[in-house]
Formats: C-alpha cells, sequence, structure tokens
C-alpha cells in the first residue's frame, strides 16, 4: 500500500511538472537551451565522482542550492538540453515532505519518465527519477549508447 502512495504521488508530480514546464521560466534566467547552462549550475562530474556523460541521461548540470531534488539539466552530445531531471528521494516521502516551486524549463515538455534509483553519488539515499523529457523517445533512446 505504502508504494502505491509513493506512485500516485509521484505520477502526481510528474503530471504537475508536465503541465507547466510549457509555461515557465528558470527563475534564475539565463540560456539553458545549450550547454553550459548560466546562473548557479554546475557541472555534476566537477561535483561528484560521476562521468561528464552518463549513458542514458547526458551530460548532468544542476544549481547545488536546489539539492536533492534539482532540476539536473540534461544536455546530449551537441550540447542541446534534452531533459529535466528530479531526484526525489524515498525519506522525502515517507516524510510528506513538499516540493514547491520547483524550477522548469521553458521547452514543451514530449513525454515524462519516472524510475526508481537505489542511489548514487551526489544522490546516495533511495530516490526517484522524475525526467521531463523535451525530445522524442527515440532521441531519448538514444542517449543510452
Amino acid at each position: 500500500m505504502r508504494n502505491l502512495h509513493h506512485l500516485v504521488f509521484l505520477f502526481i508530480v510528474s503530471i504537475s511538472l508536465f503541465l507547466v514546464s510549457s509555461q515557465s521560466l528558470f527563475a534564475q534566467g539565463g540560456d539553458f537551451e545549450k550547454a553550459p547552462p548560466g546562473g548557479n549550475y554546475k557541472k555534476v562530474s566537477s561535483l561528484v565522482e560521476l562521468p561528464d556523460f552518463i549513458p542514458g541521461l547526458g551530460v548532468l548540470y544542476v544549481d547545488p542550492g536546489t539539492l536533492p531534488a534539482g532540476p539536473f539539466l540534461a544536455y546530449d552530445r551537441d550540447g542541446n538540453l534534452v531533459s529535466s531531471v528530479y531526484m526525489v528521494p524515498l525519506k522525502d516521502l515517507n516524510d510528506h515532505k513538499a516540493f514547491e516551486n520547483l524550477n522548469v524549463a521553458q521547452q514543451k515538455t514530449d513525454h515524462v519518465d519516472l524510475y526508481y534509483n537505489a542511489g548514487h553519488p551526489g544522490v546516495p539515499v533511495p530516490h526517484y527519477h522524475i525526467v521531463l523529457w523535451y525530445v522524442s523517445p527515440e532521441k531519448a533512446e538514444a542517449l543510452k549508447q
């Protein structure tokens, strides 16, 4: 039952992010369509031990002040913004923590992925990735190589 509540919560968060993503700007301003993004965003590989390019996601940037949720901005090998990734710890879901006013990109969202991650450098606790893709599923799939 607890897992069902988590999935329902994450589904609602995903839909909410999807609905606002085509209307909002990142609060910091700047150009986010091409890497590197402006504002306080840093390449994740410069902050923790992760490769520059993460298969399935791309090159990630994050404003360290927004951790752990993000958004993490993901770019393809050509430096084009392909997605925004939110990382929501299970503990925060269990504690019913609110995530309000998360930054979103100005790009139109093509689709949303939601999946579990047991932890990795930067977000070492079990969490969910909520990925707002700005590219087609085929282009997202190509990032796995």
